[in-house]
């Protein structure tokens, strides 16, 4: 399974929104979009 795929299946089983896991990252709402879209990766997570 993909990193993006990942991440998106375990915010849903968490009932999180993608704002929701954005602010306990402390990290931009965007920046969940991206990853989850594959346009941008995490750097050492």
């Amino acid at each position: 399974m993909k990193f993006e795929e990942n991440l998106r299946e375990l915010r849903k089983q968490n009932g999180l929104s993608q704002e929701e896991l954005a602010e306990k990252l402390n990290v931009s709402r965007q920046a969940v979009s991206k990853w989850e879209n594959g346009v941008s990766q995490t750097k050492g997570y």
